[in-house]
């Protein structure tokens, strides 16, 4: 069965989340928004490309940072309502200049930083 972007479930504003996970280790390095345009030029040149909601526009990861994230496998979650995109990443992939997003935990109540900006990251 061909895959067709249009057959997603999309919220109001024609977007649907997307997990960036390192294909590697399994790491979640970020969360941000696709529309199907995103999804097929993604799947089309193996860049993962998102939408910009502030900015109104494609935004394909690494373009202006050269912490670029090439496309292993994208996958579909059962409700077809949330996309996981599985990728080799080059340096960080939070613009913090962390490897990952999701570098706060809450512990006993307190937020707790758990990574340091990269060093010397590869491009």
């Amino acid at each position: 069965m061909a895959f067709d972007p249009a057959s997603l479930k999309y919220d109001a504003n024609g977007l649907i989340p997307c997990i960036a996970q390192d294909h590697e280790n399994g790491d979640v390095l970020m969360m941000a928004w696709m529309n199907a345009d995103a999804v097929a030029q993604t799947l089309a040149t193996g860049r993962v490309t998102y939408w910009s909601r502030s900015r109104a526009a494609f935004w394909v990861k690494g373009d202006t940072s050269g912490h670029v994230q090439h496309l292993v496998e994208l996958r579909v979650d059962c409700d077809r309502d949330c996309l996981l995109v599985r990728v080799h990443q080059h340096g960080p992939a939070c613009h913090t200049n962390r490897r990952s997003c999701f570098y706060t935990v809450v512990r006993d109540g307190a937020e707790v930083i758990t990574m340091e900006p990269m060093t010397g990251a590869e491009s």
